[in-house]
């Protein structure tokens, strides 16, 4: 691998020397040389397309070395240059200081010293790879010096402008139904490239854009194992004993390399789990850094463990449940007294919600308490807290109960996400009102309701289509949409519970008895 570097992550007592601000983005030369009202000419020496200059720099010295930072576009009038200099060595060692000390180009002011460009000095930058630049005598020193911080200006603020609009459009991606694959998706388009999530264990949980090569593809998952947290390992000072503990292996929080024209880089995720962002993309534009990482943030929270309740009191409800206990006894745990069931699913259709995409709603709920089942995620939610419709999703929202009535409070969920898909609501609420049904003892409502369902009892889908169908006073079309089958269906299950019931289906009177009873089932 090329040119590998590692950033190691700082803690809050360490002390930088990182300016506050992004470095100010180089000027392309050729831009400079765009400039009409500068009148620039390039007369020696390469010009390529990635050759860039830093600022502008005026010396007269005969070897301006010691002063040179690199990167400069050194401005001279050939004040210092000797009447005999062509025929010696002159030009040859001004020009190699000059490239020694990392200079980019050279600009050479025509007045009020010289008429036109010397030839030794012209040879001289061909030789070397100097660009050389005739400067007119028009065009000042510091007129050109004035047109550097322009552009650099410029690019600073377009690289402001692109990362402003990145950080935007990477928050909208993470509000999404899918909001890693979302994230990730964002992230390639606004680099150019390939993003990848990778698990604890260095499998590519998520990918999204332009997957390059083989080669940059093995690489950035060696980069990622970089700054991935390690096992210990023993430090040893020098003079000392060995510890009797293992130290900590230090861990960057970042890494880059160039394996085969691909920039990579890997950014370890918050929260010590193990999750990597890893970036791959033809070019390491200004502004890149920054847009990865408030992807690598964003992701952090994205796949962190949801603290509205701890994780060790879960633990103990969920083994107390295992062992037998009620839900009553272990929901203290938990927190609260009466509790909400919410089902929801993606508005849009599409994949399952993964199991990041189902903690995204739920932090969004406000509860840690999720369970995702194949299209739906279903969520137990604090009774003191209002569900509220989520962009994305489609959610149905049972009465706030007991711990003792989560059961039936997962079928009102379920019937009231049906209800919602059918009615295309963003979110629909399960009825608290007093029933007529409650008038009847509950014992003798359930004996009636087995022996009036009992012809169909052993049917789920028949059970469920007519309960779904009579909810949506007998819309084929709904129901349909509601069950996810073909309205065909509908008709012909709804046909054969008329038939196994023997009863008329058109009666008012027979259909609400019949919901009477579906509802005790």
């Amino acid at each position: 691998m090329e040119g590998t570097s590692t950033v190691p992550d700082t803690s809050a007592t360490s002390v930088t020397s990182a300016p506050p601000v992004p470095p100010t983005p180089p000027v392309p030369l050729s831009a400079l040389l765009a400039r009409e009202d500068l009148g620039l000419r390039h007369i020696a020496g390469p010009l390529e397309q990635d050759t860039v200059i830093h600022w502008a720099h005026t010396s007269e010295m005969a070897d301006p070395y010691p002063y040179l930072l690199g990167g400069e576009l050194l401005l001279t009038a050939g004040v210092h240059i000797p009447e005999a200099a062509g025929s010696g060595t002159y030009f040859d060692d001004y020009v190699s200081r000059i490239v020694a000390a990392g200079g980019a180009a050279l600009g050479f002011g025509l007045a009020p010293v010289h008429d036109t460009v010397p030839r030794a000095l012209v040879a001289a930058c061909d030789t070397y790879g100097l660009p050389l630049l005739e400067v007119p005598p028009q065009t000042t020193f510091s007129g050109v010096a004035r047109a550097v911080w322009q552009l650099m200006a410029q690019a600073r603020l377009a690289e402001l402008r692109r990362v402003t609009e990145a950080q935007q459009s990477l928050a909208a991606a993470a509000a999404r139904p899918d909001p890693v694959a979302a994230v990730l998706r964002q992230l390639a388009q606004r680099v150019g490239g390939w993003a990848v999530l990778y698990g604890p264990e260095g499998a590519e949980l998520a990918r999204a854009g332009r997957t390059p090569q083989d080669g940059p593809v093995v690489a950035l998952g060696a980069l990622a194992a970089v700054v991935r947290p390690g096992p210990t390992r023993p430090g040893v000072p020098q003079g000392r004993t060995p510890p009797l503990t293992p130290t900590p292996t230090p861990t960057p929080s970042s890494a880059t390399d160039t394996v085969g024209g691909s920039h990579l880089a890997a950014y370890a995720l918050g929260g010590g789990r193990g999750f990597v962002l890893g970036v791959a993309a033809p070019r390491r534009d200004p502004g890149d850094h920054t847009i990865a990482s408030v992807a690598a943030v964003l992701l952090s929270l994205l796949t962190g463990e949801q603290q509205s309740g701890s994780g060790s009191a879960r633990s103990a409800a969920l083994v107390r449940l295992l062992l037998g206990a009620a839900p009553e006894d272990v929901a203290p745990l938990l927190g609260g007294d009466r509790w909400t069931v919410v089902h929801a699913r993606p508005a849009a259709d599409g994949p399952a919600p993964d199991a990041v995409a189902a903690s995204a709603l739920g932090a969004a709920l406000g509860s840690a308490l999720i369970d995702t089942g194949g299209s739906v995620v279903r969520v137990l939610v604090p009774g003191d807290r209002e569900p509220a419709a989520q962009k994305g999703w489609i959610c149905g929202v049972s009465a706030a109960v007991a711990p003792h009535e989560w059961a039936s409070a997962d079928g009102q969920a379920a019937r009231a996400l049906a209800r919602a898909r059918a009615t295309r609501a963003p979110l629909v609420r399960h009825g608290e009102r007093p029933a007529l049904a409650d008038l009847v003892p509950p014992a003798d409502a359930a004996a009636h309701a087995r022996a009036l369902l009992a012809p169909i009892a052993a049917t789920p889908a028949l059970t469920e289509t007519l309960r779904t169908w009579l909810s949506l006073h007998g819309s084929w079309d709904r129901t349909a949409v509601a069950l996810s089958v073909h309205r065909n269906t509908v008709r012909q299950r709804i046909a054969r519970c008329a038939a196994l019931l023997e009863a008329d289906l058109d009666d008012a009177d027979v259909r609400m008895e019949l919901w009477f009873a579906l509802r005790e089932s």
